[in-house]
């Protein structure tokens, strides 16, 4: 899907399948951070924020970003209703060259990278917006066979684990973690889920 894609799903985009999907990713993203060291994070490719709404009471800090103006917009709304005044949300568009203020000590991405064309490139991209000790958590597909978006959708089909693990060793990540996440039903089948963590140096 691109950009206008997802501005026009933005106001559906938050189901009981999502919800439930991002409260399992919440606990183990839990288990493979300490998030009582995390003063500031970024979830990128935030769409409307469902995975940092689940650990609102876990972080300092929260920027939601997205390159989708129509999440952002509701990912806002969702900020003023809850009152969570330590949340922002921003365009950001690192692929693109865009930087953040600051940097951050974790990074988190669920279901994003694989829509992102130059892995290496935005690999390199989140090392250089974590400070030193920061973690990168991915959350994304299983290498498969191009059935999960089906024909006419460009995106990568997954990721091997050992092809992923290279690229975070050479964008200058240390020692990476993949474990197995869940288990997504689309098209009545299975597609595995896995959860990365790497740790800047």
């Amino acid at each position: 899907m691109d950009r206008s894609d997802f501005d026009a799903r933005a106001h559906t985009w938050d189901t009981d399948d999502k919800r439930y999907r991002a409260s399992r990713v919440a606990d183990h993203l839990r288990a493979a951070v300490d998030l009582d060291r995390v003063g500031r994070a970024l979830e990128y490719g935030c769409g409307t924020g469902l995975l940092s709404f689940e650990m609102k009471d876990d972080l300092a800090e929260v920027v939601l970003a997205d390159t989708s103006e129509g999440m952002l917009q509701v990912a806002r709304q969702k900020i003023m209703a809850s009152g969570a005044t330590h949340f922002s949300a921003q365009r950001l568009d690192l692929a693109a060259g865009d930087s953040p203020a600051r940097p951050f000590d974790l990074i988190f991405t669920l279901l994003t990278l694989h829509h992102i064309p130059d892995t290496a490139g935005i690999l390199q991209a989140f090392h250089g917006c974590l400070n030193p000790g920061g973690h990168l958590v991915i959350v994304d597909l299983e290498a498969e066979d191009g059935s999960f978006h089906g024909p006419g959708i460009d995106v990568h089909h997954g990721f091997k684990r050992s092809n992923l693990t290279r690229q975070l060793a050479q964008a200058g990540f240390g020692e990476t973690v993949i474990d197995d996440c869940l288990q997504l039903n689309r098209h009545e089948r299975d597609y595995g889920l896995f959860i990365a963590c790497a740790r800047r140096e």
